[in-house]
């Protein structure tokens, strides 16, 4: 059987909201759907405060419901889907990336309660993102049609992602803008208050042509996805939001260079996780082929 989609729960509707897209994801791959409840057990409580049998019981009942909650909604989605349950006593970030290693997908929700707690507002987000084995997706917005969207480093360990992109591109049956930015913030701080004097042709022309180069194999792969092109002057994270308020799901990798540098780990991945609106996925370097 194919790997699952897995979708880890908390019992929040932020979690609901990732499952039902999940179960849709699963449908589209022929796959099951696996759901994952991670109970963590909470420390630094003196001697006597809690009844920890009564604080174990508890959590496993919760938990117990955020599953069945989430089969619900799954089936809901997707009548007749085939859906596993999980449920470990562990840490959500070490749970998460152990079952990546045998998924072909992780769903998250944009906020949580429990083990998932402030998944997207700390560093657990940016744990699970750089360490999964497989691609993650942040389910963020309402759902709609609209095209898939990539953002294009430039370098060939962005390959990850574009294949992912032209592949989710084509299950859907919708178009993929790819989408490669640069600045030269460099001599436009030398130019201060010139800039616009600057001729930037040749590097425009540059980077033309390495979107062309990084998309070519891919859309003899996928024929049947129409490609939309930009190259523009400007930051990656604000280009990606201006197209996020149209698409159905935006695409990047873990790595990248120029405007995409440090992508996970600095502020471009920080501000397209907060503020897109819609799910993001997020491709590392080691998720798929060096080329189509």
């Amino acid at each position: 059987m194919s790997a699952p989609v897995v979708v880890g729960v908390d019992g929040s509707e932020s979690a609901l909201e990732a499952v039902r897209w999940a179960a849709e994801e699963a449908r589209r791959r022929h796959t099951p759907l696996r759901i994952v409840h991670a109970q963590e057990i909470p420390a630094g409580y003196p001697p006597g405060f809690v009844d920890w049998h009564a604080l174990h019981e508890a959590l496993a009942a919760a938990g117990r419901s955020a599953v069945d909650d989430a089969r619900r909604a799954a089936q809901e989605v997707v009548a007749g889907l085939t859906v596993e349950a999980v449920h470990v006593k562990a840490g959500a970030v070490p749970t998460l990336t152990e079952v990546s290693a045998h998924a072909a997908l992780v769903v998250l929700g944009t906020r949580g309660l429990g083990g998932f707690t402030g998944l997207l507002l700390g560093s657990t987000a940016v744990e699970v993102t750089a360490h999964a084995q497989c691609p993650v997706v942040v389910v963020r917005g309402a759902h709609r049609a609209g095209p898939v969207v990539v953002g294009v480093d430039g370098t060939p360990v962005g390959e990850a992602a574009i294949g992912f992109a032209f592949a989710e591109a084509s299950a859907r049956g919708t178009g993929l803008t790819a989408v490669h930015t640069w600045t030269d913030l460099l001599l436009e701080t030398a130019f201060a208050g010139g800039a616009a004097a600057l001729d930037f042709a040749p590097l425009a022309q540059q980077a033309e042509e390495v979107l062309g180069e990084r998309l070519a194999g891919w859309q003899e792969k996928y024929p049947d996805v129409i490609v939309t092109r930009e190259v523009s002057r400007d930051r990656a994270s604000r280009a990606l939001l201006r197209h996020a308020e149209h698409a159905q799901l935006v695409v990047v990798g873990t790595r990248g260079r120029g405007g995409f540098q440090g992508l996970l780990l600095g502020s471009t991945s920080q501000h397209l996780l907060r503020h897109a609106r819609c799910p993001v996925a997020v491709v590392s370097t080691h998720d798929g082929a060096e080329g189509p």
